[in-house]
């Protein structure tokens, strides 16, 4: 059975920057926590950051590869640099599909590490840009298809081409 790696916090853990969660209520997470395939993980706890922590963004909006490449930092809305934690938390991710044989992920949309199609500007305006986060690039180039989690259905018609 192919397990999906999911952004813990929609999954009802308490882990984003504002000490919620983000809890989905799709049918086919449900479907899938009950058949076990789930494996729960948030890069920015896992990459050390605490819970509840500021808010932070790819400076100009630029991408998970960018940063990933050196060309871009990850800032809190207070200034402080946290690239070295979204990229340890993206490497853990990594490692954690690697270790579970995991080809597909579910990751939270707009979130500096897990944004699928599109990322916050960088600039704390609450205007999202086309982009990736940083663990959504680095399991890209290696491989592992990344889904936000509205759009599900394409999700699943992928994990029917995993399993056949």
């Amino acid at each position: 059975m192919e397990k999906i790696l999911v952004s813990a916090c929609l999954m009802g853990r308490k882990v984003r920057y504002d000490g919620r969660a983000k809890t989905s209520s799709a049918a086919l997470l449900a479907r899938w926590r009950e058949e076990g395939r789930l494996v729960p993980f948030c890069p920015e706890v896992a990459g050390g950051l605490p819970v509840p922590r500021p808010a932070s963004e790819i400076e100009g909006g630029l991408g998970g590869a960018a940063v990933l490449a050196g060309a871009a930092r990850v800032l809190t809305s207070e200034g402080a640099d946290v690239t070295a934690a979204f990229v340890a938390g993206a490497r853990g991710a990594l490692a954690v599909a690697r270790a579970n044989g995991i080809h597909m992920a579910v990751l939270k949309e707009g979130s500096p590490s897990c944004g699928a199609l599109s990322v916050y500007d960088g600039g704390f305006s609450g205007r999202r840009t086309p982009g990736q986060g940083v663990t959504t690039a680095l399991l890209e180039s290696e491989g592992i298809r990344v889904f936000g989690e509205d759009d599900l259905e394409t999700a699943a018609g992928y994990l029917r081409t995993l399993e056949t």
